[in-house]
């Protein structure tokens, strides 16, 4: 869920050629050790991106019991993925947030993503009560955002 403009989160800098999200950030954004999330990413087309996508797709298409998420995770730590020279900026969740790693304040978080989360109708449920949040953390004054917490996932919590 779009929360405010994105785009202004995601670096202009041309030689980033895919930026993503990330299920739980771990404060390095060029760290291939932050666990992505494909719900939200950029790509910068170009033929290393071009390969990239055959690659994963192809790897994608061969696997059994994996979603597309698990299948670019395991490649991204592959020598194949390095060979194909990749620069790759993993986004924060302060901006990018998900249900697996809250933004820490409200005042910065652009996305919201349903990740973390077995059913689709659990998925309904808690983005509902984020727009109930999202809509609460508006009427307050600067000084009381600090004290502002995100209500639990108790639909995604429960799913599994």
């Amino acid at each position: 869920m779009w929360l405010r403009n994105p785009f202004s989160r995601l670096s202009p800098d041309e030689t980033i050629d895919l930026q993503i999200g990330t299920d739980a950030f771990n404060g390095n954004e060029w760290s291939d050790a932050n666990a992505i999330n494909t719900g939200f990413y950029m790509i910068r087309s170009n033929g290393r991106t071009t390969a990239m996508f055959d690659a994963w797709y192809g790897k994608k298409d061969g696997s059994v019991g994996k979603k597309e998420q698990d299948v670019l995770q395991e490649f991204i730590h592959e020598p194949g993925f390095r060979d194909l020279g990749l620069r790759v900026r993993f986004l924060d969740t302060l901006y990018f947030s998900g249900f697996c790693q809250d933004s820490r304040d409200v005042t910065a978080v652009v996305t919201v993503h349903a990740n973390c989360c077995r059913t689709v109708r659990a998925k309904v449920v808690d983005l509902t009560t984020v727009i109930h949040d999202w809509k609460r953390s508006q009427g307050l004054f600067a000084n009381q955002t600090s004290e502002f917490r995100w209500s639990e996932h108790i639909g995604c919590k429960h799913s599994w």
